[in-house]
């Protein structure tokens, strides 16, 4: 922050308390003629319904002071005024010490004094065993945890996905199902992507239709057939094979398993093909360990490996 805009924050904020230290002062003084009981301003309503000008109680009033005392000392305390970093030195990225209270990496420092330990411990366990032994129920409980934090947002508290976000627990794998492809998807994140092919209208028509029969649907056969041939010379097979099962090296789905990620309407499927899809998983081992990883990786395993 540069020195110019620190000292409009620190004029702004001072000024702004100052500001009501002058208000409320202002409305505190008592002035000539006023009740100290309060009046009746002439106003009535219905014959008995009278307004009374009442003076603001003091009490209520020096609570106003109490609240402006506390926000002058919390700022000379704490940041909060430009580059002046407060008598204390707090800061959310300072390690904990005696004196400086609560803050985010002592926090994260005591946390893996404790955990890493159990982390370690359970990182050396094959995640077939920690995914279906009984006697690691707890590192099950440690996986979803993490799942909880960093996979709901886009797969569900219950990891049944979305539109756009997989289905976790139906076994259908994009980039495949294994521990240590789990683990690949997790720690490196993927990117997915269905390009737009420039097909003709006619010929979207009849992939549409093609498509759906493959998972066993009922489709207007003429345009399956045609579809098929267009499948076939359109670029399909270069991702989802001769047969239509896909390709988990490239993330290309399966066609003929009824599982869908963008939808398997008449209506999704065409929107696909004319306006291609584009899908990311982010990157975890930038936000967790090594050992976090094997436990997550243990715990996506575990909700589809039954």
């Amino acid at each position: 922050m540069s020195a110019f805009w620190s000292g409009w924050i620190i004029i702004l904020t001072v000024g702004n308390i100052l500001g009501c230290v002058w208000l409320v002062w202002w409305t505190m003084r008592r002035r000539a003629g006023e009740s100290a009981q309060g009046d009746v301003t002439g106003h009535t309503w219905d014959g008995d319904l009278q307004e009374y000008n009442n003076p603001l109680p003091r009490w209520w009033l020096w609570l106003f002071y109490i609240t402006l005392i506390f926000a002058a000392a919390y700022l000379a305390m704490y940041p909060g005024l430009g580059k002046f970093g407060g008598m204390l030195g707090w800061s959310s990225g300072n390690t904990l010490t005696a004196d400086t209270g609560s803050q985010y990496s002592g926090e994260m420092q005591k946390a893996a004094e404790k955990y890493d330990p159990i982390f370690k411990q359970y990182a050396a366990v094959a995640v077939t065993d920690l995914a279906a032994k009984p006697e690691y129920q707890e590192a099950r409980e440690m996986g979803k945890r993490l799942f909880l934090t960093y996979c709901m947002q886009c797969h569900g508290s219950d990891a049944g996905g979305s539109r756009g976000f997989p289905n976790l627990t139906d076994g259908a794998w994009l980039w495949g199902g294994t521990p240590e492809q789990i683990k690949v998807s997790i720690a490196n994140g993927r990117n997915g992507m269905m390009p737009n092919l420039g097909l003709s209208p006619e010929q979207v028509e009849n992939l549409t239709a093609y498509v759906i029969s493959l998972s066993g649907r009922d489709a207007d056969a003429t345009k399956a057939e045609a579809g098929k041939e267009a499948f076939l010379t359109a670029g399909c097979i270069g991702c989802h094979g001769l047969d239509g099962k896909g390709n988990q090296m490239l993330g290309a789905p399966n066609l003929t398993d009824n599982v869908w990620l963008y939808g398997g309407s008449a209506g999704a499927i065409k929107e696909t093909l004319t306006k291609g899809r584009a899908g990311v998983m982010p990157a975890q081992k930038g936000a967790l360990s090594d050992e976090k990883i094997h436990l997550l990786t243990a715990y996506v395993y575990s909700l589809s490996a039954k």
